[in-house]
């Protein structure tokens, strides 16, 4: 069921990891080998809890309450230094670059990632959609990090939309939540979470996969 809204969008917005490449395990990977240099294992919950949030946010908060706010700087250095050892198993999500190539021809596009400069352009190279965006937003041009919309409202000022025009696509509860408050109808895509946490969340709609999506939207 589309709830919410039944208009046609003039632009979808992506996020990019977790939604266009399954990169979350690498992020994940990566952040263990850096927090184990310092001596910390963290469990499984604490991940959890921050999938879809900027490095920025979580190795500063952790490093914080073990009481090593000092080492958040060359932390997430070496974090970085470990994703790019790694990031040649980076693997696109199913049906992602032909859905994106697809919306291109019928909507506008932005995408929205907390993703680096670097880590995002290397991405939409393998993917091969570089080209499909009218907007990219990365962590050079926001200073808020998801739940807070502010990412998204970047993307739609360079698109000159409204939020009602636009739909947002997002994989996490924080990305479901930064739609929300920005306004959107926001799909959640269940790659990173289960359909239950993201409706939980406040999607308006919830899919399996973009082939899904394309039927929704070819029936709005």
């Amino acid at each position: 069921m589309i709830r919410k809204t039944d208009l046609q969008p003039i632009a979808l917005i992506f996020d990019m990891d977790g939604v266009l490449v399954d990169s979350e395990p690498l992020h994940k990977r990566a952040k263990e080998l850096a927090f184990r240099e310092i001596g910390i294992v963290l469990p499984e919950s604490v991940y959890d809890s921050y999938k879809g949030r900027p490095d920025r946010t979580m190795m500063p908060e952790v490093l914080a309450s073990q009481g090593r706010a000092q080492d958040a700087e060359p932390l997430m250095l070496r974090k970085k230094h470990f994703y790019e050892q790694i990031e040649h198993e980076l693997q696109p999500v199913a049906g992602a670059a032909e859905f994106v190539r697809w919306a291109s021809r019928q909507y506008k596009l932005a995408l929205a990632t907390s993703a680096t400069p670097r880590n995002r352009s290397a991405a939409l190279k393998m993917l091969g959609i570089d080209d499909c965006f009218q907007s990219i937003v990365d962590t050079d041009r926001f200073t808020c990090s998801k739940p807070d919309p502010e990412i998204f409202q970047v993307a739609m000022r360079d698109l000159k939309l409204e939020p009602a025009q636009c739909w947002i696509v997002e994989d996490s509860i924080a990305g479901v939540g930064a739609g929300n408050a920005a306004g959107s109808f926001t799909v959640g895509i269940t790659i990173t979470f289960p359909r239950e946490a993201l409706t939980l969340a406040g999607a308006n709609l919830v899919v399996d996969s973009f082939q899904e999506l394309r039927e929704r939207l070819q029936t709005v």
